[in-house]
């Protein structure tokens, strides 16, 4: 039977060497995934409030992270009115209104649903990302929700355009291939034809400067990438899987479930059974 205490045990053993702030833990489903994940953010938002008054929170979007927003919801007494929102990113040319827009999915299935509403909402609006840079740089942010594409990457720093070091904040990105046929299997766009080719996106470093980073990643489709996370370039981030970086983060934990942990042998649930 799978069990949280066996997969700690078992990140220890694959991650004895790595630094000790970066932290996995296995689900058996993306629905429980999504609601360990929330209770991790609304724990680290209560603390933040109360220690500083208020927090600055990134959130992303995408089907990965409806079970986690879903419960994030639900979890109650998060001092909302105290948390200046920001996204991780937004496509170019694509009316704010499109069912695929970031801005609609976050208002629609997060911001609007929230009480009490945020202290503040700030959009990423592609024609006015050193703005939105301007914004992200007047203090710090604390709290980073995230997840992992099918092709690694984080935000749209696909492999083709991450850079570890990036001098911007905010930048204007060509999207590779595999990241915008997931967008079309994902349902969002109708096809490879119709789905946008350039996106603005927050940059690595400024993900990475967040004081905690919260990564969900559920599903048998991000297995690959989270093996090439995890496997291949363990101990070695390199941009031809962007997120191998969060290794190197002093406070980020990676949620799984058993499908997206299934590459990874020592985490995978057939390995739990004797």
């Amino acid at each position: 039977m799978f069990s949280q205490d066996f997969s700690e045990k078992i990140f220890e053993k694959i991650f004895k060497m790595s630094s000790k702030d970066f932290k996995v833990q296995v689900l058996p489903d993306s629905k429980s995934l999504g609601e360990k994940a929330a209770q991790f953010v609304a724990r680290k938002i209560q603390s933040v409030v109360k220690e500083k008054g208020k927090i600055r929170v990134i959130f992303a979007t995408g089907a990965s992270q409806l079970n986690f927003i879903e419960s994030l919801i639900r979890t109650k007494d998060v001092p909302w009115n105290k948390v200046e929102c920001f996204h991780l990113d937004e496509y170019v040319g694509l009316d704010s209104n499109h069912e695929a827009s970031f801005r609609l999915y976050l208002k629609k299935r997060l911001f609007e649903r929230l009480s009490p509403p945020p202290l503040a909402i700030h959009y990423l609006e592609p024609s006015q990302i050193e703005t939105y840079a301007s914004l992200l740089k007047k203090e710090e942010i604390h709290l980073a929700c995230i997840g992992i594409g099918e092709n690694g990457h984080i935000a749209f720093n696909d492999p083709g355009n991450a850079d570890f070091k990036d001098s911007e904040t905010v930048k204007i990105v060509q999207l590779d291939r595999k990241c915008r046929e997931q967008q079309v299997g994902e349902g969002w766009f109708e096809s490879l034809a119709k789905t946008p080719k350039k996106a603005a996106t927050l940059t690595i470093p400024q993900i990475m400067s967040a004081h905690t980073i919260s990564c969900v990643v559920p599903d048998k489709r991000k297995a690959w990438a989270v093996q090439q996370m995890l496997v291949k370039f363990k101990e070695k981030p390199n941009t031809d899987c962007p997120a191998s970086i969060l290794q190197k983060h002093r406070d980020c934990t990676l949620f799984l479930d058993e499908n997206s942990a299934s590459l990874v042998p020592e985490l995978s649930s057939s390995s739990s059974r004797e």
